[in-house]
């Protein structure tokens, strides 16, 4: 693989991505769903029709789109696609400056996701760019929960998915890997706010979209040598950020799961409640793609939870 991982930040040009197509399994029913920890019912048709319309969106942007499993060993892939979390790429690893470094799934139903695509990256790219070791000592880590703000920040959310034990374990290899500071945020554990990107999202190169909730709570902001505590609104905005706050999220993952393809356009789902987007000057000037992943979104998860970035310009 002929990639050169480098994300700074969450808006830059996106230049290759990975997704994961959708399992092979249909979740036929609501109580499926249910058990299974889905919103909705899934047809496997129908949610791979939507993701290969959010793969061709990125296409068209310009945007190289690889699809690990198609990497996989045959008889790999005959587990993976029956791993119906799979399409949830997000969360399997994060590019922080030019290091990859690996997750730890936050529940064992994941667990042969990040196992099989760990191995892949370690064919893809040397010891020193994706770092497996970095996840010995970690128990639960879903990039879903960390976000790059700028050269200087993370910020993470200590949560359902992601443990303050392993956020610790990590921060000495995000530090590493060039960053001044970790946020860390502790979110309400429930279902709707189970990743920080499901409340929460960069939305270019000084705005920043929050459920409102979030200007009431701290921040741990951790650096090589300290720490010390600041509200959310004042974290953000020390990093450039303007941020609009916002109570009219009532589809969680369309409203706020969108994707950066460029500093100056999002690529969003249908579903989305774009007056969410035309509040500030700043979102109001962006342009705006909409993909059809209705189906896809029954799962859980939205457009970025679906996207890894490698490459960013």
């Amino acid at each position: 693989m002929n990639i050169h991982p480098n994300c700074w930040n969450e808006y830059g040009e996106l230049k290759t991505v990975v997704v994961c197509s959708p399992s092979h399994l249909d979740v036929p029913d609501q109580q499926t769903a249910t058990d299974v920890q889905w919103e909705k019912a899934v047809k496997q048709k129908k949610a791979q029709e939507n993701h290969e319309e959010m793969i061709r969106a990125m296409e068209d942007a310009g945007v190289h789109v690889i699809d690990y499993s198609v990497h996989l060993l045959r008889e790999e892939l005959l587990l993976n696609e029956k791993l119906i979390n799979r399409i949830f790429v997000r969360d399997l690893a994060c590019v922080f400056g030019n290091t990859i470094l690996p997750g730890a799934a936050g529940t064992s139903m994941r667990r042969p996701e990040y196992f099989q695509s760990h191995r892949l990256f370690q064919q893809w790219f040397d010891e020193r760019t994706f770092q497996m070791q970095s996840n010995n000592q970690l128990k639960a880590l879903e990039y879903g929960d960390v976000m790059i703000l700028n050269k200087d920040a993370v910020f993470i959310n200590s949560g359902i998915r992601t443990s303050i034990e392993s956020i610790e374990a990590l921060q000495g290899s995000i530090f590493k890997a060039g960053f001044q500071e970790i946020g860390v945020i502790d979110l309400p554990r429930r279902p709707d706010t189970m990743h920080l990107d499901m409340n929460c999202n960069v939305a270019g190169e000084s705005i920043f979209v929050a459920k409102s909730y979030m200007s009431y709570l701290p921040v741990q902001v951790v650096t090589e040598n300290d720490f010390r505590y600041e509200m959310t609104g004042d974290f953000l905005r020390r990093h450039g950020y303007e941020v609009e706050w916002t109570s009219e999220i009532k589809h969680t993952v369309a409203d706020i799961n969108f994707l950066n393809l460029n500093p100056e356009t999002l690529l969003i789902s249908t579903k989305a409640n774009k007056s969410i987007l035309k509040n500030h000057p700043i979102l109001r000037k962006k342009k705006l793609i909409e993909v059809e992943v209705d189906e896809l979104e029954n799962g859980g998860g939205g457009i970025r939870c679906m996207t890894l970035p490698l490459e960013r310009g």
